[in-house]
């Protein structure tokens, strides 16, 4: 079967390549299922957990090995039900957030200073100048979290945050829920965390403080963009207090 009509209906090529697998494999170690979906062993674990949030996929435990299948394929109709249950609730937040954003754009005053950092060093650099500008009890909010497939960030971060607990300065991190269980332990330290549901996801990251707004964009060539006001603060900041409350720890 063309997996084209499983992409229409909202599932990602991972995950439609392995529901099909699943429903002609029946009951599967990760093993055959990789083969028989075409997907990589480092992407099934991450594909099969979204298949079972979505109620398309299940697992059970075999002599302590667990096995996956595919639920029975009419739970796309309740997917598809419980799918625009939540673009309802989507559309409801948003016209919550509406006005206060609206007011919030209106009222920027003043000339906003923009720097453009291009390059893994540049970018990494920004947060090491960050650390050093802060001072002991000062902190600082971020949107988003992830690596992507930058070589070298998780060791990077796993530095940032330990430099960041050891001088005093707290984070409050939204953090997209596809990467809970997954960030650096040093992020915990001196630190608030709440992960955002999957329509509210974003695939860059954004972090401000004082009067500063910086946008990393984590691919292989990292890039950065930096703005300097203390308007753009003020409505990121607004809008991180409206997400912070949907968010989930």
């Amino acid at each position: 079967m063309d997996n084209r009509l499983l992409r229409e209906i909202g599932l990602t090529e991972g995950e439609a390549r392995v529901y099909l697998a699943l429903l002609r494999l029946g009951a599967s170690k990760t093993g055959p299922l990789v083969k028989a979906a075409g997907v990589s062993s480092s992407k099934v674990y991450k594909i099969l957990d979204r298949l079972e949030n979505k109620g398309l996929a299940g697992h059970m435990l075999k002599g302590n090995v667990r096995h996956f299948a595919a639920t029975k394929p009419r739970r796309i109709l309740d997917y598809l039900d419980e799918e625009e249950g939540r673009l309802g609730h989507r559309r409801a937040v948003a016209e919550r957030m509406l006005p206060e954003l609206e007011r919030q754009q209106g009222s920027a005053t003043g000339k906003a200073e923009a720097t453009a950092y291009d390059g893994f060093k540049a970018v990494t650099n920004f947060f090491r100048s960050m650390l050093d500008e802060l001072s002991p009890g000062d902190s600082y909010g971020v949107i988003g979290a992830g690596y992507g497939k930058v070589p070298g960030l998780r060791e990077f971060f796993l530095a940032h945050h330990r430099r960041r607990a050891k001088k005093g300065i707290r984070l409050r991190m939204l953090a997209n829920h596809d990467v809970k269980g997954t960030l650096v332990p040093t992020t915990s330290l001196n630190s608030e965390i709440r992960y955002l549901p999957q329509y509210l996801m974003t695939n860059a990251q954004i972090l401000f403080y004082r009067d500063k707004v910086f946008i990393a964009v984590w691919t292989r060539e990292p890039k950065g963009f930096l703005l300097e006001s203390e308007e753009a603060v003020k409505n990121f900041r607004g809008y991180f207090n409206v997400l912070w409350k949907i968010a989930k720890p």
